[in-house]
């Protein structure tokens, strides 16, 4: 009869012909992609919120590029969006 070699590292090693019947798991759960596309749709808005305020003619200003709308309101409705991504990612997921 011949004998077995083992290599060193080897040893425990599983039989190849046996496969892995362990359930696959997701690094997030439903809730956390809820958050995250939640947090896509304020990101977006927040871009669609900047959009505009620019002037056909170059040697003409337009002072609507300083509305409210696009200095204030759209990088807060960004910030929040950020922070809705963040917390869909870093939440733990539900097991």
């Amino acid at each position: 009869m011949a004998k077995k070699i083992l290599v060193k590292g080897d040893k425990g090693k599983k039989d190849d012909n046996r496969r892995d019947t362990t359930p696959a798991t997701f690094a997030f759960g439903r809730d956390n992609y809820l958050f995250i596309l939640i947090g896509i749709g304020v990101l977006i808005l927040g871009y669609v919120l900047m959009i505009g305020g620019g002037s056909d003619d170059p040697n003409e200003f337009n002072p609507e590029i300083f509305s409210t709308q696009r200095v204030t309101v759209a990088p807060v409705t960004l910030l929040i969006g950020f922070g809705i991504v963040l917390y869909g990612i870093m939440k733990k997921p539900k097991v």
